[in-house]
């Protein structure tokens, strides 16, 4: 398993609270797939409260991947939803959850918020 998945993950579970998440419950499973087998991911979410494990169970949603792939995400290089378009990644279950991944996983390198760019700007006037 990559760095980058570890590091998500880890960061994730740690957390704990996810304030953009504080109206759902749902539980996610990601299957990474890699040369020797298949890593799995337990997400659940308890109305905001997130807690990650390596637990193999049933899940609301899956997400199947390979690993070079979630470690694209887990950069900030791709996105869940259009990644699922281009057939990147699969999805069972409720699919509604996938679009409130897209709050989890971090932005592309080097982004940054909107709110920093204007108060940068302001202060160059």
């Amino acid at each position: 398993m990559s760095d980058a998945t570890e590091e998500f993950f880890d960061e994730l579970g740690r957390h704990g609270r996810e304030r953009l998440l504080r109206k759902t419950t749902a539980t996610i499973r990601f299957d990474i797939e890699h040369d020797h087998g298949i890593d799995h991911w337990f997400v659940a979410i308890t109305k905001g409260d997130v807690r990650v494990s390596r637990e193999e169970r049933d899940a609301d949603t899956v997400i199947r991947t390979t690993d070079a792939f979630f470690d694209r995400m887990a950069r900030g290089e791709a996105k869940p939803l259009p990644a699922w378009v281009r057939n990147d990644i699969a999805i069972e279950g409720q699919f509604q959850f996938v679009i409130l991944l897209e709050r989890l996983f971090p932005g592309p390198p080097g982004a940054r918020h909107p709110r920093t760019v204007a108060r940068d700007r302001e202060g160059e006037r």
